[in-house]
């Protein structure tokens, strides 16, 4: 059985779940730790397609920038995902004071949505 992990899903958001077990297998298993991936991080994952490292970089920028809690709404929001799965460029994440409400309660709260029991390695489905 597949347990789900804040990393699978943002992958699986940028419509780049294939890497999502190599991911983790070196180590990227929490946002924290992926805002630090970069061109050599990627080489060692196994990610070689030009899109996806480009896809995958500006994610990463977007996670420094803006936060890991942004990745929650991105995951929540399918307008910012073509039906091809790929993140439309055309549609930037633009936080709303809602949004701004929530990170800022999370934050008050010292609730840390990247970590347990919010989010648990995932595991390969072999079945």
């Amino acid at each position: 059985m597949a347990v789900s992990n804040i990393v699978c899903e943002w992958l699986k958001a940028l419509g780049l779940s294939s890497y999502a077990q190599s991911f983790l297998d070196n180590g990227y298993d929490d946002l924290e730790i992926c805002k630090q991936v970069g061109d050599p991080d990627l080489d060692a994952i196994g990610v070689q397609n030009p899109t996806h490292r480009h896809k995958l970089l500006k994610s990463v920028r977007l996670l420094r920038e803006k936060g890991a809690a942004s990745v929650y709404f991105q995951i929540n929001d399918p307008s910012l995902i073509d039906t091809d799965g790929l993140e439309r460029d055309d549609s930037p994440i633009l936080f709303t004071e809602l949004d701004r409400l929530i990170i800022e309660q999370l934050e008050t709260d010292g609730v840390c949505l990247t970590a347990h029991p919010y989010s648990s390695p995932c595991l390969k489905n072999d079945g």
